[in-house]
């Protein structure tokens, strides 16, 4: 019984949390949207894989800064302040955490949903 309810409790806390932090999306733009944007002035495709992972395949004329360097290299994203910053990794995962910390600091980023694996598909 006494271990039920702190399961009870647990998943409480589990669901509270899923709820919170689950519900906290950030902005998409779609593989096919990002080809057709690729060579258009008003946007600035940022890849924040690793380095490795850029160097073997990357969107043409794109930068990298891993996700894990954004923070401390964000300095060096200024002048694309006036761009729309579509932020791409392989997957969508580490794009999606890295366009919330680039909108957190005043840049409009979108989430390549899908990233590279569907890049290369499409």
């Amino acid at each position: 019984m006494y271990l039920s309810k702190m399961m009870k409790k647990l998943m409480k806390k589990i669901l509270l949390f899923l709820i919170i932090y689950g519900c906290e999306s950030v902005p998409e733009i779609s593989v096919s949207n990002g080809k057709t944007i690729l060579n258009d002035e008003k946007y600035f495709f940022l890849d924040v894989r690793t380095l490795k992972e850029h160097e073997e395949k990357a969107i043409p004329n794109t930068i990298c800064i891993p996700v894990q360097e954004l923070s401390g290299r964000i300095s060096e994203l200024e002048n694309q302040k006036g761009k729309k910053i579509v932020v791409y990794c392989r997957s969508g995962n580490r794009s999606s955490v890295a366009t919330k910390i680039l909108n957190e600091n005043g840049f409009d980023a979108f989430n390549l949903v899908g990233g590279m694996n569907d890049w290369e598909e499409y």
